[in-house]
């Protein structure tokens, strides 16, 4: 009987404890949304099935007259002169006080977690991640960051949880769009 009690506590702890989910990432402070604005290089990511093999990859945001994120993400397939591929999803502020919560919608009514986590303090660097950790983006204003920098930011994504071995770096080619 010992036996059976034992077995079944040991089976509630682990069914509990699979069902647990990762704390929220914590996102920056504040996010002004002007300043965000504009176009973002993807430096490096955990690619979701439409970003693989991209390259070139720029987000674009815009506000609306609603508040809401006009989003544009560009990018070649396979290559510097791969198809050119477009999607326009539309982001919604999820989190008014910080600004740095969004629900990203590629597909209605299906909205994702987007999570601004990094942001430098003159806006030229960000990354973009989610709850589940399934995810990440690391952008910047320009094609190209600093070896150092990217190395910091490995460790930063690190230390929240993902597996920075699924991360890779989305190949830039500087070109006038």
């Amino acid at each position: 009987m010992k036996k059976i009690i034992t077995l079944a506590i040991l089976s509630k702890i682990l069914i509990l404890q699979s069902c647990q989910t990762a704390p929220p990432i914590q996102t920056v402070d504040a996010v002004d949304l002007e300043r965000f604005m504009g176009d973002w290089y993807v430096i490096a990511s955990i690619p979701t099935f439409i970003e693989k093999d991209a390259y070139n990859a720029i987000e674009s945001y815009r506000l609306d007259d609603e508040g809401n994120v006009l989003t544009t993400f560009t990018f070649n397939r396979g290559g510097f002169g791969g198809p050119a591929k477009k999607y326009t999803p539309k982001g919604f502020i999820r989190d008014e006080r910080s600004n740095a919560v969004w629900a990203m919608q590629f597909i209605w009514p299906i909205k994702m977690e987007y999570r601004v986590i990094y942001l430098t303090e003159d806006y030229s660097i960000t990354v973009i991640g989610r709850t589940k950790r399934d995810y990440v983006w690391i952008m910047a204003r320009q094609p190209a960051i600093p070896e150092t920098i990217y190395e910091r930011i490995l460790k930063f994504i690190e230390k929240q949880g993902y597996d920075i071995s699924k991360l890779q770096k989305v190949p830039q080619q500087t070109v006038n769009r």
